[in-house]
């Protein structure tokens, strides 16, 4: 079969049943998380250091900007766990703009991002899924449909229209891709620590809107704030599923959304005021990334 996928056995019929419920899960519940509490990490140790991911992991228009083609920081959280864990050896491949598709094929001189592990490897971390889903492509309709009517839900009714909720169903079609980037690894890196990285919180947790600095239908918020919670609870169910651990992001970030002031936010509004792309964390929010992974390290592993 294509891509060296195998007919499911008893082996993969059980994969299936489990995957079935995790997406049936996905379909029906919105859950959020806690905040995690933030400790400083453990101590140093020699470490093969992996860091997979989109456009959230590669930290788009934080300084210092080392990868171009990838729009990638030497400040995002990645960068900022190898540092603080003192690894031996890091590996940064995260490209703005990945899919899971990119983990098996390359992304302009970004080479595919599996290549980076090897039997050697022993911490990886995944953040992946968002474009899969289509962040961007969910972010310029909202902010069109908006302006027709900025007190509804213009948004929210033009994705469930069919009688079904589009993002929704959307998010159930990716957890197989994601389930398949997590076997990948594990394949590929069979002895590495596997963190799946949730995305942070990017509109007020309460519901509440900012129109016009955030040009979304008071309305659309709630719905576009649940949305980005079925797909944080999708990835926490598929690490499960693969043994992983799941590293939420979501909770520490409550607060920080970009409705709030300059000061305070730490995912930047579709009209940047700090240095990072428009709707995706700036430099305070890759370091609160960082800390939620390294409190998950520190926690060891299966410790919640």
């Amino acid at each position: 079969m294509a891509n060296g996928m195998r007919p499911a056995g008893g082996g993969g019929r059980r994969r299936s049943a489990v995957l079935g419920a995790v997406l049936g899960g996905c379909a029906l519940v919105a859950a959020g998380t806690a905040p995690a509490a933030a400790h400083p990490g453990g101590p140093g140790r020699a470490t093969a250091y992996v860091a997979l991911g989109d456009s959230y992991t590669s930290g788009p228009g934080i300084p210092r900007q080392v990868d171009a083609g990838c729009a990638r920081s030497d400040h995002n959280y990645p960068s900022l766990v190898a540092g603080r864990r003192q690894v031996a050896a890091f590996t940064d491949v995260s490209c703005g703009g990945a899919t899971t598709a990119e983990m098996w094929q390359a992304q302009g001189t970004n080479p595919p991002q599996l290549d980076a592990l090897d039997r050697h490897t022993d911490l990886v971390t995944v953040q992946i899924g968002g474009n899969d889903v289509g962040f961007g492509s969910i972010i310029a309709t909202c902010a069109r449909l908006a302006a027709q009517d900025p007190a509804g839900n213009p948004c929210e009714r033009s994705y469930t229209a069919s009688g079904h909720d589009e993002l929704a169903l959307t998010i159930v079609r990716t957890a197989p891709k994601v389930d398949r980037v997590l076997r990948a690894v594990r394949a590929r890196a069979p002895h590495a620590r596997v963190l799946v990285v949730g995305y942070p919180d990017l509109l007020p947790d309460d519901g509440s809107g900012c129109f016009p600095q955030v040009p979304f239908a008071q309305g659309d918020f709630a719905y576009l704030r649940d949305t980005g919670k079925r797909l944080n609870l999708m990835l926490r169910l598929v690490a499960g599923v693969n043994r992983a651990e799941y590293v939420d992001t979501y909770g520490p970030t409550v607060g920080h959304d970009m409705c709030k002031a300059p000061a305070d936010r730490w995912i930047e509004p579709l009209q940047p005021a700090s240095p990072a792309a428009p709707a995706h964390p700036n430099a305070k929010g890759e370091a609160a990334m960082a800390e939620a992974v390294l409190d998950r390290l520190h926690r060891g592993r299966g410790r919640d």
